[in-house]
């Protein structure tokens, strides 16, 4: 049993909604350039994927814009996006009956830099008391529970890179197991911040050769590739459960029809040189979904910039899907977004949701030189394709891994 897509939304560094999203995303736009809300000092990277011209007070008081992390008030605008198009509303359905999810690998980074500045500088006494629940991640599910008069389960998730995906995976399960009808899950993340960026940075994971090119710079799959581009950013989609769809009349978008998950277990950043845990999480994912490897149409990769990951990643998808994964489209959107770390796998499925529904499969730019030429990685330009189920990858540090297969209605 599976469950159905009824509302999405996005804000990322191509736009604030999902139609603009999207649009950048098939046009071969990228959203990276040099940095402009905040210095970054010394750092060897000063380029990255901003959100732009974005208005906290379109979507919540002014009075809690100053109390939220820029992480929350990204994962309110993305579900209130989503939950319009959805039509859902407060009684919707039984209160118990609406669960709110939300994924983030960072968090509230700068109400936490902001408290500890606060206290250091300080004192106790000087600290702002609604720090304790605005500087926690499940502010974005206590918010909008409230909101929605949601009172099933309520969570907040992080699997570093995957929790966009992983949030969208437990949503999924809630109505698979009849826990739930209506689930909002969102991915979200505000890695703009100096904090941020040095820490990635002084990983290695980040290219740092591209400052003065920054539309070149992510460049998943190709062989100049030397590290992602961080990003901010926010994806939620409404889920629901075959009935919920029936009894409000809504109308479906896609049928998530199967999530699988597994970790490496090898190393803290790279992965597993088999890519033996996203090869598990694919094969649970199309086990799931009881669909065979040759019914995929198109894959939504990964796909960092990095030399590891795409590598690692290429194998496996030709290791679970065998000579079909040389006959499909093959795509990163992180080549136009770049990496927005908690809220990638939630607008990537978006962006998968997209593709079904348009038939186009968005282009991996910056693909200058494929590493491996017998893979469609749909460079440079968007394909036109029939596609009918497709698959969504995401996989972090840690080793965490995550894959949801979805089909159109």
């Amino acid at each position: 049993m599976g469950s159905y897509v009824t509302g999405i939304g996005a804000v990322t560094p191509l736009g604030n909604t999902v139609a603009e999203t999207w649009s950048g995303m098939v046009e071969g736009r990228s959203g990276i350039a040099s940095l402009a809300s905040f210095d970054p000092g010394n750092c060897p990277v000063t380029i990255g994927g901003e959100i732009k011209n974005f208005e906290p007070t379109d979507h919540m008081p002014r009075t809690e814009v100053r109390r939220m992390d820029p992480y929350a008030r990204y994962a309110v605008a993305a579900a209130h996006q989503a939950l319009e198009q959805a039509g859902v509303k407060p009684g919707a359905c039984p209160p118990e009956r609406i669960s709110v999810l939300v994924g983030s690998g960072y968090g509230t980074t700068k109400l936490d830099a902001e408290g500890v500045r606060v206290f250091d500088a300080k004192g106790a006494r000087a600290v702002r008391p609604h720090l304790s629940a605005y500087a926690s991640i499940d502010i974005v599910t206590a918010y909008l529970s409230m909101e929605l008069g949601a009172m099933g389960e309520s969570f907040a998730v992080s699997a570093a890179c995957a929790s966009g995906t992983v949030v969208v995976g437990e949503a999924h399960r809630l109505i698979e197991r009849g826990d739930a009808d209506i689930v909002v899950a969102i991915g979200a993340e505000d890695s703009m911040s100096g904090k941020d960026l040095a820490l990635t940075a002084a990983t290695r994971a980040l290219t740092a050769n591209y400052n003065d090119n920054p539309t070149a710079a992510s460049r998943p799959f190709d062989r100049g590739r030397d590290g992602f581009v961080l990003s901010s950013g926010a994806g939620a989609v409404v889920l629901e459960s075959a009935e919920s769809v029936r009894w409000r009349g809504a109308t479906p978008l896609a049928e998530l029809a199967g999530y699988g998950a597994a970790s490496d277990a090898h190393h803290i950043t790279a992965p597993h040189p088999e890519g033996l845990g996203a090869r598990f999480a694919m094969r649970r994912a199309l086990a799931a979904a009881r669909v065979e490897p040759a019914e995929i149409d198109y894959i939504n990769a990964h796909g960092t910039s990095t030399q590891l990951n795409d590598r690692t990643e290429t194998f496996a998808i030709q290791a679970e899907l065998g000579e079909r994964a040389r006959q499909i489209p093959v795509s990163s959107t992180k080549s136009t977004t770049g990496h927005m770390i908690g809220a990638a796998g939630a607008v990537e499925l978006i962006a998968c949701v997209k593709a079904l529904e348009t038939g186009w499969a968005p282009p991996t730019i910056n693909c200058d030189d494929p590493e491996f030429p017998e893979m469609n990685f749909v460079a440079h330009q968007a394909q036109e394709h029939r596609l009918r189920v497709v698959m969504s990858n995401s996989f972090g540090f840690g080793g965490h891994n995550a894959a949801l297969v979805v089909k159109a209605c």
